[in-house]
């Protein structure tokens, strides 16, 4: 009878247990016999890493992996099955992919793609532009250049012709009236070499320090030396009264056209997917200037100008909902007026406080309400419509604005169309795309988007639409070519109307004398052929106008 080790406890016979970390494993000498019988000779014994016994540990943790383990363990022959085989094989496998370190990240291995300032050029050479403005500053006393000058300074830096005030402001010219070459170089250096297109080069010249887009007052000196020296507005240098007005209309459909996200800021990229650098371009090689019907038209600034007027009966460039409800005889809605003064479409808290717009705000209002189809223009009246401002026209807000259509329908005595059949019509007009709702996305996709906003709204437009077949709308909007847009037509229309009356003399209809005389005879004179058109004339020169909000003094008011 074989007598227990000392320490430790004797084991009833069969019994198996799994070994003791700490203790000799019994299976080893039966182990070692079983090698000396087939003559292999033992060697020393590998130390068991730590790696290996985390190995172990996992793989003891699997439920179907113990009994063959007990197995082993007792000195049993064990061989793994083949399933077995894979599982430790893969295993095995991953256990090295977490060991091998992984290589760090080059940084050159993915291309810039996102250029905020233009994709710079390796074709511009920076020093024979330099070289070229300092020859052209040597042809200036003591080197010095004006703003006269300044047309043949843009023309070396390889800019248009209009970019000479950008560039004379943007240089200190304005605190000294001229810029030495000097310091007109390192500034131009500079731009170059942060700036790579024309976009990010403009919005550099013009912004504050600091900043990395154009507000509004930015395009104040641009404007202003636009006035001054182009031909096509030669007759306003005797009437400086009028340099603010044309300036501010400008800016608004600058700002109409170009800033797209409605911020009151004009970024390098909306600056980039816009036309107006080309139209700025334009400028040099276009005498007429009503040609550039998209921004700096005078005739259309003189068509919204008039109507403004015409509106403002107190002439203190602030008109209220009782002033713009007799817009084309009463055609808007009240309850869409309502909504254009509630702050949805205007910006300034002064306005929206004492119930009225600026003539800034009004320059956005005519141009959305005489062509619905541009992108700005439906933004314009579905913020109008969109009246909880969830992004989308239910069927509550349409029926709540076509309401007092129906009531003006029956006071003319015309039978309106119920609001189901109404709403019908409207759904197969634009198809949109949920069912209950029309995004804003569904309006820019409808070719219709004026036909759907003047029913809700305009009853004379209304009307007109109801008189022409859907056939032939779709007609209209679906022609191709270089048509005039909706606004052209109407500022052309207009214009002539308002040139007939002035020649006619006839009074206004709400009772004012025809103020639309001659400034004086020299203008007639200053005219250039392609500008021979009638001047507007204001009762009194109202001086600098604030962009947003419009000071109005006793003088302002009262004919000089």
């Amino acid at each position: 009878m074989e007598r227990p080790e000392p320490g430790r406890p004797d084991r009833p016979a069969g019994r198996s247990r799994y070994p003791e970390p700490a203790g000799p494993d019994p299976a080893q000498p039966r182990e070692r016999e079983r090698e000396r019988e087939r003559g292999v000779r033992p060697g020393p014994r590998r130390p068991v890493r730590a790696d290996m016994r985390l190995r172990e540990l996992s793989l003891r943790q699997d439920p179907d992996l113990r009994q063959e383990l007990a197995s082993l363990a007792r000195g049993c022959d064990f061989v793994l099955p083949s399933r077995f085989k894979k599982r430790l094989k893969a295993f095995r496998q991953v256990q090295t992919k977490k060991e091998e370190p992984l290589p760090p990240a080059s940084s050159e291995s993915i291309p810039a793609f996102y250029f905020p300032r233009g994709r710079p050029r390796d074709t511009v050479n920076v020093d024979a532009v330099i070289a070229k403005i300092e020859r052209t500053f040597a042809q200036f006393p003591h080197e010095r250049a004006t703003m006269e000058d300044m047309g043949r300074v843009a023309k070396a830096c390889g800019c248009p012709l209009y970019w000479k005030g950008p560039l004379f402001y943007s240089a200190g010219g304005e605190r000294t009236g001229s810029v030495s070459a000097h310091k007109f170089v390192a500034m131009w250096r500079k731009t170059l070499q942060n700036c790579h297109d024309d976009a990010a080069k403009f919005v550099h010249l013009l912004m504050n320090p600091g900043c990395n887009y154009l507000v509004q007052e930015d395009f104040v000196p641009f404007l202003q030396d636009v006035v001054n020296t182009h031909p096509g507005l030669a007759f306003l240098k005797e009437a400086s009264e009028f340099h603010s007005r044309y300036i501010t209309t400008v800016i608004q459909r600058i700002f109409y056209t170009v800033n797209r996200s409605w911020s009151g800021r004009i970024t390098c990229a909306e600056l980039r997917r816009s036309t107006f650098l080309q139209n700025v371009a334009l400028l040099e090689e276009e005498a007429d200037i009503n040609q550039l019907t998209e921004y700096f038209s005078y005739e259309h600034f003189y068509v919204i100008y008039c109507k403004f007027w015409e509106l403002d009966t107190d002439h203190d460039l602030l008109i209220d909902s009782q002033d713009l409800a007799r817009h084309n005889d009463h055609a808007l809605s009240t309850k869409m007026i309502e909504r254009i003064f509630s702050g949805a479409v205007t910006r300034g808290r002064k306005v929206q406080k004492e119930g009225k717009i600026s003539y800034a705000d009004f320059v956005w209002f005519l141009i959305s309400e005489e062509d619905k189809k541009t992108p700005t223009s439906i933004e314009y009246w579905f913020r109008c419509m969109d009246l909880d401002g969830d992004g989308a026209l239910s069927m509550f807000e349409l029926e709540y604005f076509y309401e007092e259509q129906c009531r003006r329908l029956d006071s003319m005595a015309i039978e309106a169309l119920p609001f189901e059949d109404c709403l019908c019509q409207m759904l197969d007009l634009v198809k949109p795309q949920s069912e209950g709702k029309i995004t804003l996305h569904d309006l820019k996709s409808c070719k219709l988007a004026n036909v759907f906003f003047d029913t809700f709204f305009n009853i004379e437009k209304y009307l007109d639409h109801e008189q022409k077949e859907q056939v032939s709308l779709l007609r209209e909007s679906e022609s191709e070519g270089p048509e005039l847009s909706d606004w052209e037509k109407y500022a052309a229309e207009e214009y002539d109307i308002l040139v007939a009356e002035e020649a006619a003399g006839e009074p206004w209809e709400d009772g004012y004398e025809a103020e639309l005389s001659p400034v004086d005879q020299k203008l007639s004179v200053l005219r250039s052929p392609l500008a021979q058109r009638p001047f507007f004339e204001a009762p009194s020169a109202l001086g600098t106008v604030d962009l947003y909000e419009y000071a109005c003094d006793d003088a302002d008011v009262q004919p000089s």
